[in-house]
């Protein structure tokens, strides 16, 4: 279908909100509580606009496109309302964006930027909050948080953990993790998703922080090696240190659409240690291990399956596949075992 926005005549799917029609077509509404996730919250009224034949401000969200649908995103009735709701959560909690490591990522940032706001010109007097760092991979941050609801909408609704909520009300309202204990003594996974979902800096990724900037980290896309399910991840590597310095799951990927486990977002130190090995080890008669080329190590293993074949039987051997393989590496190792040793002892480590 057709709308106008701005005067300007732009395409539209049926079912799609306002938002996101101008975001298909490169027009920027600013937004905080909106993900496509989860959806439609229609509370922090930042991406409100002008529709012509309806009463007031609409939430651009909440509203879905109809042929014909005429809208203003840039009056002065939407600018001064936006202007409003920015300057009042710019002006309710510690927004230090220089040492934030959201600084550059931040939608309430983009939405200070958009609008020329600078700083807060409100002085509510809000008291300090303490930082939350209970937890092995997650920091909590509640000075920065602007009570948009998307980690709770996430946590309850996407990866249904359901381990956040809001508490108390008014401007004392703020998430809390299961019956407001500490995240680390809360029945949180670690799974990452609302450090991921969170818009500003109010819950970010513990062993990242202070490593490197958005915009100084290369994004790399690859599979996570754990298991099986093939969960895509954005890597954000910094090219002159050469480590991996944070990992996201990929928003829109057919198997994990942004989410991760705890294995998939954390455990990626392994990549860069010290003590990972890099070449095949055989061990000495003492017990000691010693570094040896690939060629010896498979003439190694290979002659010794052919002993015990013939010593003991072709059923005296057993393969164990692994997730972290892929399908075509999983079904050349059972082929081999089938019929190169002879044996149908061949199992899969997800089974057990």
């Amino acid at each position: 279908m057709q709308i106008s926005m701005n005067g300007t005549s732009i395409g539209a799917k049926p079912g799609q909100t306002i938002f996101q029609a101008a975001r298909d077509n490169g027009i920027f509404i600013p937004t905080l509580c909106y993900h496509d996730k989860v959806g439609a919250a229609g509370k922090c009224r930042v991406c409100v606009v002008e529709i012509e034949g309806m009463n007031g401000l609409q939430t651009s969200c909440s509203v879905e496109v109809r042929e014909g649908m005429r809208i203003q995103t840039r009056t002065e009735k939407v600018i001064n309302a936006q202007k409003l709701v920015v300057d009042l959560l710019l002006s309710t909690g510690t927004h230090d964006c220089i040492a934030c490591d959201q600084n550059g990522k931040c939608e309430l940032q983009n939405a200070a930027y958009y609008l020329g706001l600078e700083r807060g010109s409100l002085n509510y007097g809000v008291p300090e909050k303490d930082m939350d760092e209970s937890s092995e991979f997650v920091f909590v941050d509640r000075n920065k948080c602007i009570s948009c609801g998307r980690c709770v909408a996430a946590c309850n609704g996407t990866v249904v953990n359901e381990v956040l909520d809001f508490k108390y009300r008014g401007n004392k309202v703020d998430i809390a993790f299961d019956d407001d204990l500490p995240m680390g003594k809360s029945s949180c996974v670690q799974c990452g998703e609302c450090s991921q979902i969170c818009p500003v800096g109010a819950i970010t990724d513990r062993n990242s922080r202070g490593k490197a900037r958005h915009w100084e980290v290369e994004k790399v896309y690859s599979v996570c090696p754990y298991c099986g399910v093939g969960c895509k991840l954005e890597l954000h590597v910094d090219r002159k240190a050469n480590k991996i310095i944070r990992v996201n799951g990929v928003e829109g990927a057919p198997t994990n659409d942004g989410m991760l486990c705890v294995k998939g977002r954390y455990g990626y130190d392994f990549v860069g240690h010290e003590e990972r090995l890099r070449n095949p080890l055989i061990k000495n008669p003492d017990g000691t291990f010693r570094d040896a080329s690939w060629d010896e190590a498979i003439d190694l293993v290979s002659r010794k399956f052919f002993e015990i074949k013939s010593k003991h039987g072709a059923d005296s051997i057993m393969g164990m596949c692994s997730a972290k393989a892929t399908n075509e590496e999983n079904y050349t190792f059972q082929k081999l075992f089938r019929q190169v040793i002879g044996t149908n002892n061949i199992d899969h480590c997800a089974r057990l």
